[in-house]
């Protein structure tokens, strides 16, 4: 019922455009925390990279300052594919903090720097609150993020079904 609906559900072209927008600004953020990220994406530079899920589709392309900018071109250099259709199995792989399945089309070294951006490149949300906030309010909701996190990964991994939860029945 929930797949169906979801299926039947498609939101405003300028919800989805704001939402792609933000997407990659938050990447950027992220990116720039990172030097060696940034000097890798720089050595790709004019790439043109797709990411699809669904009827989801995203065309990104590094830009010379080792930073991502939204594409709009035909073809592709690199094309990653979420296989995992079912967005409740997704959210959950990605709670338990595994990878989701994904098909790679396109050229092998573009696909291993991304590769290692994703193993490598983590978001500090602490550090930014800390601006914010301040450090002590920061480390205090960083926490309370933490558990929260641990709670919904520990509620996941019991659900019947769960590879985790099967592993523990063995």
């Amino acid at each position: 019922m929930l797949n169906q609906m979801a299926s039947q559900f498609q939101p405003p072209t300028w919800v989805l455009d704001e939402t792609t927008n933000r997407l990659v600004l938050f990447l950027n953020h992220v990116l720039m925390s990172e030097p060696e990220a940034m000097a890798r994406l720089a050595r790709q530079k004019g790439q043109r990279i797709e990411l699809m899920w669904d009827r989801v589709q995203l065309q990104l392309c590094p830009t010379p300052a080792g930073l991502l900018e939204r594409g709009r071109f035909e073809g592709f250099d690199l094309r990653l594919t979420v296989t995992e259709e079912n967005p409740v199995a997704l959210v959950s792989a990605l709670a338990k903090g595994d990878k989701p399945k994904v098909r790679i089309e396109g050229d092998v070294q573009l696909a291993a720097e991304i590769n290692w951006l994703i193993d490598h490149v983590r978001w500090d949300a602490e550090e930014d609150l800390a601006r914010l906030f301040g450090d002590a309010t920061a480390h205090t909701l960083a926490q309370a993020a933490r558990k929260v996190l641990a709670s919904l990964r520990s509620f996941v991994a019991r659900r019947p079904g769960s590879e985790l939860n099967a592993g523990r029945a063995a």
